[in-house]
């Protein structure tokens, strides 16, 4: 009896972006297994069962292949590390935004995404530690992040994108800045911002993107991204008009790289990890994990 090529543990969840991915499944699973491969399949039911589901299978495979957004993607990527089994991970995005897809340049086709990793290479990318938790891309607070977490589920399955535009609109007159103090190895910055980030990533939200030269998600760096108050009309203008130019040398953006940096701020902050909702804490530690996971891209 032939030996399978692959033992494939598959992570996937059928509700994420327009509930598509339960549709190309069955595809996807004979094009691994005209590959040689054999596949256990897992579907996702709640938050968490992605963490739960890589972190007590990962020992019996030898790939992982996520199927789903890139929250799905991200517990996929938390439940490997915490079961200390370093194994290779392939990435079919069935989201809405693919923020980590898209700046990995992964095809959104699902059928051809299975293609690239069944024909891809296997390449290390940098991931983020956001005190105990991990991150595959961004961590986020202020504007527009309460959006990425709190947007329904069934308006993002039937919307897509313009589901997290309509649930940012809702946020406006709620906006305010937050005081934090942000140290690492290079800079000292304190002071009000309405939104800020940090991350690993070419796309935010799918909607902002950062100049992609400045993105190298495999340099064990991250993009600190913050933006001041913005009082008036010309203070918005030049805001947006620096972050459609992917220009930030505006006096009401601090833009900046760092390894690692301790952030204090009120703990009633709330944080946005990869989309997903995270409690704040008066003093947080994030740190980049250089080459921490194994991604098969082609």
């Amino acid at each position: 009896m032939t030996k399978a090529k692959y033992k494939n543990l598959f992570i996937v969840n059928p509700n994420a972006g327009t509930k598509q991915a339960k549709n190309y499944l069955p595809k996807v699973l004979d094009l691994f297994h005209e590959n040689g491969d054999t596949n256990s399949v897992y579907l996702t039911r709640k938050n968490g069962d992605g963490i739960n589901l890589a972190a007590d299978h990962s020992k019996s495979a030898d790939r992982i292949i996520c199927m789903g957004g890139d929250g799905t993607f991200s517990e996929v990527i938390t439940g490997m590390k915490l079961s200390g089994y370093d194994i290779p991970i392939g990435y079919i995005p069935a989201g809405t935004a693919n923020d980590f897809a898209t700046s990995l340049n992964l095809s959104k086709n699902m059928i051809q995404a299975a293609r690239d990793i069944i024909e891809g290479d296997i390449k290390s990318v940098d991931i983020g530690k956001f005190s105990e938790k991990y991150f595959s891309y961004i961590a986020s607070f202020g504007a527009f992040t309460k959006a990425s977490y709190s947007t329904p589920q069934s308006a993002k399955n039937i919307l897509g994108q313009l589901a997290y535009i309509i649930e940012a609109l809702k946020e406006i007159p709620a906006i305010r800045p937050e005081y934090i103090k942000i140290e690492t190895d290079t800079h000292k910055v304190e002071g009000d911002y309405i939104f800020g980030s940090v991350s690993n990533s070419k796309s935010v939200g799918g909607i902002l993107t950062l100049n992609p030269s400045l993105v190298d998600m495999s340099d064990g760096v991250f993009e600190v991204l913050l933006i001041k108050p913005l009082n008036n009309i010309q203070a918005v203008c030049d805001c947006v008009y620096s972050l459609l130019t992917q220009n930030y040398a505006s006096e009401h953006i601090t833009f900046f790289n760092a390894d690692k940096a301790v952030i204090y701020s009120d703990s009633r902050m709330n944080w946005a990890l990869d989309g997903e909702y995270a409690a704040g804490h008066d003093k947080i530690n994030i740190k980049n994990l250089k080459h921490a996971v194994r991604i098969i891209s082609k």
